[in-house]
Order: C-alpha cells, then sequence, then structure tokens
C-alpha cells in the first residue's frame, strides 16, 4: 500500500539507512551523505516513467545519462545548495558560529574559570553538579539551540573536575533543551505548537477560536515523556545510580586521570596570564539572551499587528513571543553577546589582538563539525519531508490504518510521534505533520463511538495532543540526525554516536514508563494527577533495580 508518499514504502529507506549507518560506523556526516543519495536516487524516474516523460523509444545509454546528471544536479543545486542559502538556516549557521567564537573567546578572558570559581561552593560532589546542571537547563528555557550550546560550553569544566563524564553532561544538557523548551509557556516552541494545534482543528471543522492557549495548558499534564524524561534525570544525579552504556562511561571517566586529554571537540582554555573574572562570561550569555528576548518580542508584536490578544497577561505574553521570529532574534542576540565579549577582551588588555583572532578561530572550528551535521540533516528532512517523500505522512497512515478505540489513541499517537521524530529527526516537522491528521482523527472516533461531536477540550483530545507534543520530542531528545542531539554533543565535547550509544536506553526507559504510567492508562480515563506520581516513583524503582550505584569519594 502506498499511502500518501510518492514511493511507498521505499520512503523509510533514506532515514534508516542513515541511522543504521551512523551507528554502526560511527561516521555520521558520511551517513548523511548516503542517506540523501539513496533519496534522491529513490525519488529520479523509473525506466518506465522516463520513456512516458520523453514519449521516445527507451535506451538505457540516455536513460543512464540523464538520471546520473540529473542525480548530480540535484544532489549539489537543488537540495544542499538550497538548504545551505535558506536565510533561516543561514541565521542558525550565523548564530552556531558567533556562539562558537563567543565561547571561545570567554575561555580565553578566564570567564569559564570564574564561573567554575562561583560555582565551587554549590558543585563540590558529582551529585551537585549533575542537579546544578540540570537546574541551569531549566532556567534557560527561551531555546532549545541556545541552551544546548550555553549549557554545554559553560557546564563542561565543571564536569570535568567532578569527573562527570562528557557523555552524562551531554545527557543532561539534550534532556534540558527541547524538552524544557517544548514545556515553557514563554520559548520559541510555542508558536510552532500552537499553530500546528490550530491547523488539526480546523482540518476538523472546529473552530476553538481564542481557546487554543487554554486547551494548550491542558495538555501539559498529559506530555508524559518530556516531564518523565526531566524526572528521570533528576532522579538519575540524586540517587548516583546509573545503567547500560551509561554505567560503563560514568566509570571509565572516574578511572581516568584527573584532567581529560585534549580533544578537537574540546573547548579552548584560558591562557594561563589571565585570571578568573566570572563577568566575563555572567555579562556577554546574559546579553545574548536578553538580546534575543527582546527581539522576540518585537518580532512577534510585528507580527501580530492589531491582532487582539488573550486577557491572561501569561497567555498575551506566549501569544507574542510564540510569533517571534527566532532565527532572527538569535542571529542579533548572538552578535550583540560577541560584541560585548570582544569589548571587555579589549577594555582588559589582557588579550593580544593575535590571541583574540586564534579564539575566533578555535571557536569556529569548534562548532564547524556541527554546522555540517546541521546543514546534511536539514537537507535530509527536507527530502523526507511532505514536499517530496512524505515519510511522516506515510508512517501515520498505516498507523491510522489500524482504526483502533479512541481509547488506545494517546499511546498509538504517542507511539507514531516518537518514530516519525526519530526516523526524520525533527520535532517541529513531527507535529506539523501529525497534528493536522490526528485531531481529526480523534474527533471523528469519538464522535462516531459517543453518537455526538465531543468538546474540543475532551480528556482524549487533550492526551491525543499531549502524545504528538511528547512523542515529537522524544526524536529530538534521541535521534542520531537530530539538531539537539547533534548540538548537545558538540557542545560538551563528546563524541556524537557515544552520546546517542548512552543515552538511547535512558530515552527508552522514559518512553516505556510513559505508555504503562502514562498515555495507557490516561486513555481510560485516569486522571495525570494520579498517574505522574505513580510513574516518578516507578522511575525511582527502576533506577534502584536497573541501576548500579556510581558513587565515588567525590561523590
Amino acid at each position: 500500500m502506498e499511502g500518501t508518499s510518492p514511493v511507498g514504502w521505499l520512503c523509510l529507506v533514506p532515514p534508516l539507512l542513515t541511522i543504521f549507518l551512523a551507528i554502526a560506523s560511527r561516521q555520521v556526516v558520511a551517513s548523511l551523505l548516503i542517506g540523501i543519495a539513496s533519496a534522491i536516487a529513490i525519488l529520479l524516474p523509473s525506466p518506465a516513467a522516463y520513456q512516458k516523460i520523453t514519449g521516445e523509444e527507451f535506451q538505457w545509454l540516455p536513460y543512464l545519462q540523464d538520471t546520473a546528471g540529473s542525480f548530480f544536479h540535484s544532489l549539489s543545486e537543488t537540495y544542499l545548495w538550497a538548504s545551505l542559502t535558506d536565510p533561516g538556516h543561514l541565521r542558525i549557521f550565523a548564530f552556531t558560529m558567533m556562539l562558537g567564537m563567543q565561547v571561545a573567546l570567554i575561555h580565553r578572558c578566564g570567564g569559564m574559570l570564574g564561573i567554575v570559581a562561583w560555582l565551587g561552593p554549590l558543585a563540590k560532589s558529582r551529585r551537585s553538579g549533575q542537579v546544578l546542571t540540570w537546574l541551569l537547563g531549566l532556567v534557560i528555557f527561551i531555546d532549545d539551540y541556545a541552551n544546548t550550546l550555553l549549557l554545554g560550553s559553560t557546564m563542561q569544566p565543571v564536569a570535568d573536575r567532578l569527573k562527570i563524564s562528557r557523555e552524562k553532561l551531554a545527557f543532561l544538557v539534550d534532556t534540558t533543551a527541547a524538552p524544557v523548551a517544548g514545556l515553557a509557556l514563554v520559548s520559541t516552541w510555542v508558536a510552532a505548537e500552537i499553530s500546528s494545534m490550530q491547523a488539526g482543528f480546523t482540518d476538523a471543522g472546529i473552530e476553538i477560536g481564542a481557546s487554543t492557549f487554554g486547551i494548550f495548558l491542558k495538555t501539559i499534564p498529559t506530555r508524559f515523556y518530556v516531564l518523565y524524561a526531566l524526572f528521570f534525570v533528576l532522579a538519575c544525579a540524586w540517587m548516583c545510580r546509573d545503567f547500560g552504556p551509561m554505567l560503563a562511561a560514568e566509570r571509565r571517566r572516574m578511572e581516568e586521570e584527573d584532567d581529560l586529554e585534549e580533544t578537537p571537540s574540546a573547548v579552548p582554555q584560558a591562557t594561563s596570564k589571565v585570571k578568573p573574572r566570572g563577568i566575563n562570561a555572567i555579562l556577554p550569555i546574559s546579553v545574548t539572551v536578553v538580546v534575543a528576548v527582546w527581539l522576540l518580542i518585537l518580532t512577534g508584536q510585528q507580527k501580530l499587528g492589531d491582532t487582539p490578544l488573550s486577557n491572561s497577561t501569561l497567555q498575551a505574553w506566549g501569544e507574542i513571543i510564540g510569533q517571534g521570529d527566532s532565527p532572527v532574534a538569535l542571529f542579533y542576540g548572538g552578535i550583540a553577546g560577541l560584541a560585548v565579549v570582544l569589548g571587555l577582551a579589549f577594555s582588559q588588555r589582557e588579550l593580544t589582538p593575535p590571541e583574540i583572532r586564534g579564539g575566533f578561530l578555535q571557536g569556529f572550528l569548534h562548532v564547524l563539525p556541527a554546522m555540517i551535521i546541521l546543514w546534511l540533516a536539514w537537507t535530509l528532512s527536507k527530502l523526507t519531508g511532505n514536499d517530496h517523500m512524505r515519510t511522516g505522512s506515510f508512517i501515520a497512515q498505516q498507523f491510522t490504518a489500524l482504526n483502533l478505540s479512541a481509547a488506545f489513541m494517546p499511546t498509538i499517537v504517542f507511539l507514531l510521534a516518537c518514530v516519525i521524530a526519530f526516523s526524520t529527526g525533527t520535532s517541529w516537522g513531527t507535529m506539523a505533520i501529525l497534528m493536522p491528521i490526528v485531531i481529526p482523527l480523534v474527533y471523528g472516533l469519538l464522535t462516531q463511538q459517543t453518537g455526538s461531536p465531543p468538546a474540543p477540550d475532551h480528556f482524549l483530545m487533550t492526551a491525543s495532543i499531549g502524545s504528538v507534543l511528547a512523542g515529537a520530542i522524544f526524536g529530538d531528545h534521541c535521534s542520531p540526525i537530530s539538531d539537539t542531539t547533534i548540538l548537545s554533543s558538540r557542545s560538551s565535547g563528546c563524541d556524537h554516536i557515544a552520546h546517542v550509544r548512552t543515552q538511547m536506553p535512558y530515552a527508552l526507559t522514559i518512553g516505556g514508563v510513559s505508555i504503562l504510567f502514562g498515555t495507557l492508562p490516561a486513555g481510560f480515563g485516569w486522571s495525570s494527577w494520579l498517574l505522574l506520581p505513580a510513574g516518578m516513583i516507578s522511575i525511582v524503582v527502576v533506577l534502584r533495580l536497573l541501576g548500579t550505584s556510581t558513587k565515588s569519594a567525590a561523590y
């Protein structure tokens, strides 16, 4: 059954091939290129289609010549070049590059050493260091990109001092990026989440008007994976227990010497002559965040124009920031932060111009691999998206064809969102694909099974919407081709595939708890306020049974 994809089941080949090769070979760039090439090859016309297009007698040589030329032109111009020159992508590239330069200069100016000195009294042990990283991740809620790049770079020296493995740091960073931004009422995610909901209700023929934000709020307790993931990190740190590949990584780190060997991914350190100054880190990062938030508000107000806002102040701010232009805000926020740290470097006169230029170069080289992977991941996502292979829609149709009871929809939707997000590496794409399918489907099933149209905030409707929003983050949380997974490993100085391998068992465990103590009973009417404590207790039990103590003398 071909469903909604022009190439049928072949639409699954590029993402699955990419993921398999990335995990097996540990070569992410090569795997992405092979995945992109396979997608383009699948989309090329077959011999029968070629003959129909040309209207001439089929001959193999002209066919091979034309398809080869079309393949290389599509690879280089139509997809790779188009993805590279996309205005939104260019701004994210620029923000990532400037933040990398900013972090490098902060290190050279002694800013990170100052932060370590300030946080020293709070991060005295491996336990408190992990809890502190978790808390700081909750604070940087405005955007997942800003969260990963700022938090990983800031906490890397602290983690190294406390012998927390780079894999564990990347897990802490990744778990407080998309999950926190997705839950926050004021973040760059709000517009994507709410607009996808509105599209779904429109397709179902339901007019909800200003009540969209209210329904959005009601979905928060039903986003079991996100809430359990945040609790899992805290419980894992507090109980000092790990299991699977993460346990091996933690034990390996505790057996190493105090100082990690320099690697190409390590963040450049301050020169010995520079004294620690925490203000050299706090001020540029604060300016970056403040300018980004201010521009989100400004661009959001411009986009909304005279559109009436909600009476609730919190809801109104959420609507404004949610409509903001996040690439523009992050771009100019990065410029402002870089200008501040550059001004500090010149005014303090502890870095020479060659040292400053060296910081620029080191910062750029530090984030260059992440930018290349992001570029290729976006290209693959474009090929598997709704404009071409429609992989997500195809997977959705296979699941919805099962036509099960409405009570099972939150679980089915969650699994479906997880599969699509993991395969495509995009949370926003998953939400955009699923929401217009899920809301009309649940609405129709409830109407059919109850005999009357349900209320828009029916518990099965909110639970299914919450499952889309939570399952979409599963992919962002652990897919090797997800942008935030890539940035988390890079900013933490961790090998990317090592990050995926160590985080995957934890993500699957959280996913299992989310079904057993979340989506499944919620579909039968159980209250989220009863399920959430039960799920958290089950996480503690799982860590107690499966986990092994990672305590040390420094814990």
